[in-house]
């Protein structure tokens, strides 16, 4: 990531203390939804956690070890994408990440208000909508729409580019993420009694 692109992350309590007249933050810092970020960390742990155990039964060619190492990298990887940031002020709106995740990973982007020529719809492989910005030469840039406080952010591209932001909504609701949450959080009992019963029948087969 560009050093002043990391800069720009930094927020500063002085400018997210000035409120313009439309009672918006003249600087505002938006990171991905908690409940988004838990849950999708949660339904990695509970896809993941048995298979070490499973080969360690199950005597795979694959050492548990590996896979350890391997669930460990995959959960950084992740991680890093979650720390995702939208960082707005009167000049440009800036999306990055984490100074610790390579630019190889995830690359943030800059765009001046300015530069913003439209912002237009597409639609999903699930049939929902996502946006892009496009700017005056003619480049995309998607508007991340997982964060919390998503209708300010809004609200801040049509204050500062005048487009109607009306029918912009979240790509997806909390609640369906709730219900995501309730289901991971089955799927973790489940792991728990897979683990218990492996060891279970590991110590029978031993004796």
């Amino acid at each position: 990531m560009p050093e002043s692109l990391q800069e720009s992350l930094e927020p500063t309590a002085s400018a997210a203390a000035i409120a313009t007249t439309t009672g918006l933050p003249a600087t505002e810092t938006f990171r991905i939804s908690p409940i988004i970020r838990g849950t999708l960390l949660l339904l990695y742990i509970a896809l993941t956690l048995p298979l070490p155990f499973l080969a360690e039964v199950t005597h795979q060619p694959v050492s548990p070890r590996l896979l350890w190492l391997g669930l460990m990298i995959g959960l950084g990887l992740l991680y890093g994408a979650l720390t995702e940031r939208v960082i707005v002020d009167d000049q440009a709106i800036r999306v990055g990440y984490a100074p610790w995740v390579p630019p190889i990973l995830r690359r943030g982007w800059f765009l001046p208000w300015a530069e913003v020529k439209a912002l237009k719809p597409r639609s999903t492989g699930q049939g929902g909508l996502v946006y892009y910005f496009l700017s005056q030469t003619g480049q995309g840039y998607l508007l991340p729409m997982r964060i919390a406080g998503f209708s300010r952010l809004v609200r801040y591209v049509q204050q500062k580019t005048g487009i109607d932001t009306t029918d912009v909504k979240p790509l997806a609701q909390p609640w369906m993420y709730l219900i995501l949450l309730g289901f991971t959080l089955l799927l973790l009992l489940v792991d728990g009694w897979t683990i218990w019963t492996v060891y279970t029948q590991g110590i029978h087969e031993r004796w």
